[in-house]
């Protein structure tokens, strides 16, 4: 069991309905230190089916994740689970969604050049095409 929830819109957030991932923010409470990242709730598995590849999809670890920065994983080792909260920023329905919200974030909050951020690099390539249900309308 995992003593710190996710939160979204101020609420403990279990279901995830049909969004693909989603963009979060931790901070570690101690030192007020945040890290932006983004989480699927699925992963791809493949496994041998009479001699064929046959890949499905699972559920992700995505309820016990604490991000994937290793100063980050330093301080859950030492300071504990309750020393951080985490917080969802954006809930997406496909990857594409989590690539640009995860690099907007990053970037409108300076992650990569201030302290305050354990956030060390960002990647991301994102086909406009990709995010139909954010374009904004033309008027």
């Amino acid at each position: 069991m995992v003593e710190t929830p996710w939160i979204y819109k101020g609420c403990p957030f279990t279901d995830p309905g049909d969004s693909w991932g989603f963009v979060y923010l931790i901070t570690h409470l101690p030192t007020d230190r945040k890290y932006v990242g983004k989480k699927f709730f699925t992963k791809s598995k493949t496994r041998q089916v009479k001699g064929k590849k046959k890949r499905s999809r699972v559920e992700s670890d995505w309820q016990t994740y604490f991000g994937s920065s290793a100063r980050v994983q330093e301080d859950l080792e030492r300071d504990g689970e309750s020393a951080f909260t985490r917080e969802i920023l954006h809930l997406c329905t496909s990857k594409a969604e989590c690539s640009y919200f995860e690099s907007l974030e990053i970037f409108s909050r300076h992650a990569l050049i201030s302290p305050q951020y354990y956030n060390d690099w960002v990647s991301c390539r994102i086909r406009k095409a990709h995010l139909k249900s954010l374009l904004l309308s033309e008027t």
